[in-house]
């Protein structure tokens, strides 16, 4: 008897409907064709004592299963539960009336519990998207599933609940998840805010810059000034997600396992802070079956990248194309996979080994040509990647012991999202440009204009400093951004000027 049970392929971040069609016949012979990879061709022995544990059968015939498409790689132990309701439904043990309305996905353990899956997210948006009825799953990743609307979710426990649906011998328990009122609800949730740090205001408003612009930021400063501190704390003023952004970077960490069972919904802008040990494929993406990297794991939130010049070299040096492009293209013999990068970029650095050069109280002692060495380890292609570079200095005994309430996070937002308003309705109608980090130098021209007065201004600095094109382009980016703050229609010089401030590590007097 042939049967057809139905699931589900991730391939990047989207999911690809596998048919799993399963024929039992006269024979002793057990065949498993389609491409799986070895955790799929395991799946026999763990189905088998399942089954046997639950007092069901392994049928004692020739079984042939074909995981269709069969040119597309099957991976991972999650395919057990479609394999094992196929077999029992081929063998005539379980109906076979409703299989072809759900989905199923799950890895079984001996005792035919269910273990959890990756991508139950994407999963559950393709089967909403081929007419599919439900989906059943393990119950520790229902929540995430039934973020999806119009899909009935399932979450199970067991195989024994599973055989029991079919049969019509029980109900499963629908999981229903209200996921607006569960996106509202924790929107504004955080641990940490801006009323914490003591001081460092020209910081401070060079972060609130950034934050209104998606602008990537350099943090240059002695250790203890307050440098990882600050970045922790830019999730914080960033603007809320909006639903969409939510699902695309649920869907991300999803794919990677990365939901607990009590999550529906990312609501929290995610903040990745990757040691500087990591090796180029984890922070990009990649490997044999490629997962997303770290870069795409902050997609809509912050890389911090601390201590920057200790990274390896190759490592910084791959992130070059996806601040630019805003997206990795991992390239394979035989397939490409493309994952989101849109994030802000948030480093800090010593600014030498010792970490006390242009410190005001204690002396470097680092060696004659030491300093410029140690900036040197990051290349000038990077940091011309980077918008705004910032000093930061340590905060004094007097601001630390200071009592008065500084400017929360809050405040400093809703400036932030006023900004962004004005630039959502500037780039209404572009493709994949939402804020002014993101302007092409096309754009930069037509929203742009400046006056003569700072147009020498910005001509001195760039003659003076010897920056790049990429540079220029840059200042203007983060001039538009204040004026936006400002909200002001025109870029004008003070303007251009605070944005030069903000390019420190182009000075000749750095490091010399």
């Amino acid at each position: 008897m042939m049967i057809k049970t139905f699931a589900s392929a991730v391939h990047g971040i989207d999911a690809t409907t596998i048919t799993v069609e399963t024929d039992v016949s006269q024979g002793i012979r057990f065949s498993l064709v389609g491409l799986p990879d070895n955790a799929v061709k395991e799946s026999q022995q763990r189905i088998e004592a399942a089954l046997r544990l639950n007092s069901y059968k392994w049928p004692r015939q020739k079984i042939i299963i074909n995981m269709a498409p069969a040119d597309l790689r099957k991976e991972g132990s999650s395919y057990d539960l479609p394999l094992a309701i196929a077999v029992l439904a081929a063998s005539e043990q379980i109906s076979s009336e409703k299989l072809e309305k759900f989905v199923l996905m799950g890895e079984l353990s001996l005792d035919g519990t269910l273990q959890p899956i990756k991508g139950a997210l994407p999963i559950a948006i393709k089967a909403r998207e081929e007419g599919f009825e439900g989906f059943i799953l393990p119950v520790q990743n229902a929540r995430e599933a039934a973020v999806v609307d119009q899909l009935k979710i399932y979450g199970v426990e067991n195989i024994t609940q599973v055989v029991d649906f079919f049969n019509e011998e029980s109900e499963l328990e629908e999981t229903v998840v209200d996921t607006r009122e569960e996106f509202y609800k924790m929107l504004n949730a955080s641990d940490v805010d801006f009323s914490d740090v003591k001081g460092q205001e020209n910081v401070k408003r060079a972060l609130e810059i950034a934050a209104a612009g998606g602008h990537n930021v350099i943090m240059i400063g002695p250790p203890g000034a307050g440098k990882t501190m600050l970045a922790k704390r830019i999730p914080t003023i960033l603007p809320p997600f909006t639903l969409h952004e939510a699902l695309e970077t649920t869907k991300i960490h999803s794919v990677v396992g990365r939901i607990d069972k009590e999550t529906s919904l990312m609501t929290e802008r995610p903040f990745r802070s990757p040691h500087h040990t990591i090796s180029d494929v984890a922070l990009v993406g990649g490997g044999t079956y490629p997962q997303p990297g770290e870069i795409s794991l902050a997609h809509n939130g912050v890389l911090f990248l601390d201590e920057l010049p200790e990274f390896k070299r190759t490592v910084l040096e791959v992130m070059r194309q996806p601040l630019e492009d805003r997206k990795i293209t991992i390239s394979r013999a035989k397939f490409s996979v493309e994952y989101p990068a849109s994030l802000m970029l948030v480093a800090s650095m010593n600014p030498c080994p010792c970490g006390y050069y242009n410190h005001p109280t204690k002396e470097c002692v680092c060696g004659p040509g030491m300093v410029p060495k140690y900036l040197n380890k990051i290349s000038g292609p990077l940091l011309d990647r980077i918008d705004i570079h910032l000093e930061v200095v340590p905060v004094p005994f007097k601001k630390l012991s200071e009592l008065n309430e500084t400017e929360g996070s809050q405040v400093i937002r809703e400036r932030v999202i006023h900004a962004r308003q004005i630039q959502s309705e500037r780039y209404n109608g572009m493709d994949g440009i939402f804020c002014n980090a993101q302007m092409s130098s096309r754009q930069i021209r037509d929203y742009v204009h400046l006056d003569s007065t700072s147009n020498t201004l910005l001509k001195n600095a760039m003659e003076r400093l010897g920056l790049s094109a990429r540079a220029y382009d840059r200042i203007l980016r983060v001039a538009r951004t204040i004026a936006d703050l400002e909200n002001s229609e025109t870029v004008e010089s003070p303007h251009i000027s605070e944005a030069i401030q903000y390019r420190s590590l182009d000075r000749e007097s750095w490091g010399s």
